[in-house]
């Protein structure tokens, strides 16, 4: 006869652990143009993608003589065993949460006799490490602590009993049933891009021997001169293409524009769309939920880091095209306010499900910091700015670093700044809260600051702008479990994005001064990366959590901008070196979104809940599934960037 079970669950967030009661059960558990073919091979290899990738699934199943429970994404099954007489309590904590308080988990009550252990199931998450305690209940003495790090869809088992010495209490976990790799996706989708870049490469090498060009000419002149005689077209009068212009992609003209640019830029914003779109549900294509970083940390300071490049660049150009300071004044202002609103429009999607509420309008916003940046850096880099710069005294002592002491003033403006965030986040009394605090609040710091998240950060924002229009749920929830408010993309945070711009703008100014010299500026890019990372290191200690201002992105710390701009001189060294010096890539298919950048970021968040964007899956708890669905909406954007730049077109604010 079947035993009937009364279960109930506790849910402690995607972190943590659910919680299953019931009675004694046991549970087992250009060239470059030539290059657009790549786009719509990347299509149909994602298509592939979606019959492959469920094999990962298949290769992780096996037949068990028992009844496995199903999990979904990022869980595994712990039934605790209790042979003891005492019942016991169980507490968890993730490791990933630095000096936070134990969580109760629940009581595993005493065995009914001896040899007869009592049984409670617990669901546990998977993306970290966890540590579990277990108390006896009379005393409140440990008993044991066990740290592991489950697997996916694991089953494991935690015998607690007492050996000889009926004092000593053994802890032991056994898995039951292996756990499956969810990352053989990730694995999969990485193998077959690789293996269509090496094809692409292959075929490049190919394509560029002389022999297979002169066919593709032969060719060429049949197929136009048919054409021309069956649509009648070949009348004297008419200037018809050759064969080279129709078949061939024409050489680019000579151009001042840096492809390496508009490459990084696009590489930046690709990923940026793929970890919004939700990165195949995989954590460390998510934020980090307080101190440290994730792939989804990296690209947005790199954006903002290309933007003050590329301000850098066109201010020069037009200045010495004629254009007058105040006027572009004028249109630096007029861009930055339709980029502030344009970001207050797309992350308030309520005009889709009726009338937008005002009590709930969030105001700051990732296309909100951009403009911000974008105007104090512009404003900056428009009063120092020269206009020629092939007149400087070659003689004068400042001339090898004249990229940097040419432009002092802006550098002393920024300095301040600088001066003023870190004035405000040590030294701004913040109610409750200890002055300097960097901490997520929460359980965070054994609990003796729950709403202080962010310190000054936060409370600036909240005083500012008040609780109702910042974010709601950032990521510091996950983990810390914390209940207050707090944007990322905040007031006193936008100061130190104003740095990460200026530094980009530095770049810039490399780009002028060395104009041609391709190694001059590769070894200053080198030079700057290992200064900020020099300074990265002795802000963070080289640690994650210990040192005297961490890495934090939903701070924007000021030890996250020098290593995020550290990385970004590296990123653009390569990416300059393999794209205009050596010529060896065309930044495709990065090129084509990094050309029409607001115009991918706006639509993807626009249509990100429509098809073909999304749909509704078969299986919502599987990483291929999410990966597949979010790699194919990503390189549709890629594909659309594609097509609006062989058709000229490109949205500019």
């Amino acid at each position: 006869m079947e035993k009937i079970k009364n279960k109930r669950k506790l849910s402690n967030a995607g972190w943590g652990v659910r919680r299953q009661e019931g009675s004694v059960k046991v549970v087992k558990m250009s060239q470059s143009e030539r290059q657009h073919y790549v786009l719509f091979m990347t299509v149909f290899t994602l298509l592939v993608a979606v019959c492959v990738a469920p094999l990962s699934g298949e290769l992780s199943s096996h037949h068990h003589r028992r009844k496995f429970t199903v999990h979904k994404m990022d869980e595994a099954s712990l039934t605790i065993n209790n042979e003891l007489d005492s019942e016991m309590v169980v507490s968890w904590l993730s490791d990933h949460c630095y000096q936070c308080l134990l969580q109760p988990l629940g009581v595993v009550p005493a065995g009914p006799g001896p040899g007869m252990p009592s049984s409670v199931d617990f669901t546990v998450g998977t993306q970290h490490g966890i540590t579990l305690q277990l108390n006896s209940t009379p005393v409140n003495l440990e008993l044991c602590r066990v740290q592991f790090h489950f697997g996916e869809q694991g089953n494991y088992s935690l015998w607690v009993k007492n050996l000889n010495d009926s004092s000593v209490v053994n802890c032991s976990l056994i898995t039951d049933k292996e756990p499956v790799n969810s990352y053989i996706p990730i694995l999969i989708a990485s193998l077959l891009f690789t293996g269509l870049a090496i094809v692409w490469a292959i075929a490049g090498s190919i394509t560029r021997l002389d022999a297979v060009r002169n066919v593709m000419l032969r060719l060429g002149n049949s197929m136009e001169t048919e054409r021309l005689i069956n649509s009648e077209l070949g009348t004297p009068g008419r200037t018809v293409e050759t064969a080279t212009d129709t078949i061939l992609p024409t050489q680019p003209a000579p151009t001042k524009r840096l492809r390496s640019l508009d490459t990084f830029r696009g590489l930046s914003l690709v990923v940026m769309v793929f970890v919004n779109y939700g990165g195949g549900r995989y954590w460390f294509f998510r934020h980090e939920s307080w101190n440290g970083l994730t792939i989804a940390d990296l690209v947005f300071p790199w954006f903002v880091f290309i933007m003050g490049t590329s301000i850098a660049l066109s201010i020069h150009s037009m200045l010495r095209g004629g254009s007058t300071r105040c006027s572009l004044l004028w249109k630096t202002a007029w861009r930055s306010m339709q980029l502030f609103l344009i970001g207050i429009f797309i992350i308030n999607p309520n005009y889709c499900l009726g009338p937008l509420s005002w009590d709930t309008l969030r105001i700051p916003g990732v296309l909100q910091r951009l403009a911000f940046s974008y105007m104090v850096v512009a404003c900056l880099d428009l009063c120092v700015a020269r206009t020629r710069l092939d007149n400087l005294p070659m003689d004068a002592w400042w001339f090898p670093v004249r990229e940097f002491l040419l432009y002092w003033p802006a550098w002393l403006v920024v300095v301040a700044l600088e001066t003023l965030w870190l004035c405000l986040t040590f030294l701004l009394p913040v109610p409750d809260c200890p002055n300097g605090y960097l901490g997520p609040g929460g359980i965070g710091d054994m609990g003796l600051y729950p709403n202080c998240t962010g310190g000054a950060t936060g409370y600036i924002d909240r005083w500012l702008l008040g609780d109702r229009h910042i974010y709601q749920t950032p990521s510091s929830r996950v983990i810390y479990f914390t209940r207050m408010p707090f944007d990322p993309e905040g007031v006193l945070g936008s100061i130190n994005s104003v740095l990460m711009a200026f530094l980009g703008l530095q770049a810039g100014k490399i780009f002028l001064h060395y104009k041609d010299l391709h190694y001059s500026i590769i070894s200053r890019f080198l030079i700057w990366g290992l200064i900020l990372g020099v300074v990265s290191a002795t802000l963070t200690k080289c640690s994650r959590d210990q040192g005297f201002i961490p890495v934090n992105k939903n701070l924007w710390s000021l030890s996250y901008v020098t290593t995020l701009a550290c990385f970004a001189y590296v990123v653009l060294v390569l990416v300059y070196y393999t794209v205009d010096v050596k010529h060896w890539w065309s930044g495709a298919p990065f090129y084509y979104p990094g050309m029409n950048s607001i115009l991918v970021y706006v639509g993807h968040e626009v249509f990100e809940d429509y098809f073909p964007f999304r749909w509704k899956m078969a299986n919502s708890q599987s990483h291929a599934e999410h990966l597949t669905q979010n790699l194919l909406a990503t390189s549709l954007w890629v594909l659309i960037s594609f097509l609006l730049y062989r058709k000229k077109i490109f949205w500019k604010i």
